[in-house]
């Protein structure tokens, strides 16, 4: 079967807010994902899934189902194993094989069986054995979780990817089964505020948020149809025009993940996060964390080990938008100014 052609990342036209977040969370997956508010038709998903196209390989144990890193979770494969009624491997003769890191969809109308997984009602009635059948959360482990109109998501839903976010661990309760695998994720979403907006307390799980709306540039509008066509007439033959911008992108990405770890900033700009939290009246400290580590993959994906000023001003614009206070009706600025004038007045 041919594979399915994803219109790439790297020909997505403007949008270059959005295209940073996502990339940022590539380099850190602790930045705990994005949220993505824009009215329709602005490239939102075309974005996330694109995202496949320059994804990390990753290494993971080849005869599990939950995406388990066979350098740090062999006593996790160990003990799912016990749990399903399986003998594990030992380390030596464990399968490794290596897969990109998956970007699994979660539908809107997901049941909490689909999302957190259940019991293998066919195994038990021919084996007689209680068996889990793994849900999307996971296939989403050490990977990214996308949820595209992320406010339409039922409550209980969204209450089940808060647990699994924060813990990092999914717990499935079934027929006299208790069972428990990691999972690890950067959620991602997408919405059109129109439709509504998020709970705060999913609101505050996304690291950064980007608001986008359509571009106003002629040229680049014109760009966009050109390329749209393009793609729809030949898919193989666009894919091909962008390879090496993609593979451009990737050695890029992969770069600032090495050097991650290396990066330095001085007190001084950790004051001034700090600062900028209390200024705009940021509850907790999360605000504050996620900035931190927003400015250190900013400074990773330029090339540099040490964090400059700028790159906290750019962080700030991703991470803080969301938690300022609200009064009821306020929009989410998406500016500095903007982020500072509304916490002003609130």
């Amino acid at each position: 079967m041919q594979k399915k052609q994803i219109y790439p990342f790297t020909a997505i036209v403007g949008q270059e807010k959005m295209k940073l977040a996502l990339i940022l969370n590539i380099i850190t997956p602790g930045l705990s994902g994005v949220l993505i508010r824009g009215e329709k038709g602005t490239a939102k998903s075309t974005a996330v899934r694109a995202l496949a196209e320059i994804l990390p390989v990753i290494k993971i144990i080849g005869d599990s189902s939950f995406q388990l890193d066979p350098e740090n979770e062999y006593t996790n494969y160990q003990e799912i194993c016990r749990m399903l009624g399986q003998t594990p491997h030992v380390r030596e003769n464990l399968t490794v094989r290596e897969q990109k890191v998956q970007v699994v969809e979660l539908p809107v109308g997901a049941t909490e069986d689909r999302v957190i997984g259940t019991l293998d009602l066919e195994h038990a009635l021919k084996k007689g054995e209680k068996r889990v059948e793994p849900g999307l959360l996971a296939q989403a482990h050490r990977g990214i979780l996308y949820v595209d109109e992320v406010n339409l998501l039922d409550d209980h839903v969204v209450d089940i990817l808060l647990d699994a976010a924060a813990m990092g661990v999914n717990n499935i309760e079934r027929e006299g089964i208790s069972f428990s695998h990691p999972a690890r994720f950067t959620l991602v979403g997408t919405m059109n505020p129109e439709e509504g907006e998020l709970r705060p307390q999913l609101l505050d799980r996304f690291g950064l948020c980007v608001n986008i709306k359509g571009i106003p540039s002629i040229e680049d509008r014109v760009a966009i149809m050109e390329q749209r066509i393009a793609f729809d007439e030949n898919p193989e033959k666009f894919c091909a025009k962008w390879q090496e911008k993609s593979a451009e992108l990737v050695a890029k990405i992969m770069r600032a993940r090495e050097i991650y770890n290396q990066i330095e900033i001085d007190q001084k700009l950790l004051y001034e996060i700090a600062s900028s939290c209390l200024e705009v009246g940021v509850d907790g400290h999360r605000g504050d964390i996620v900035i931190l580590k927003t400015a250190k993959s900013l400074a990773a994906y330029h090339g540099r080990t040490k964090v400059e000023s700028a790159d906290i001003s750019e962080a700030i614009e991703l991470a803080l938008p969301h938690r300022i206070r609200r009064q009821p009706l306020m929009e989410i600025p998406d500016s500095i100014a903007g982020l500072r004038e509304k916490s002003q007045t609130a």
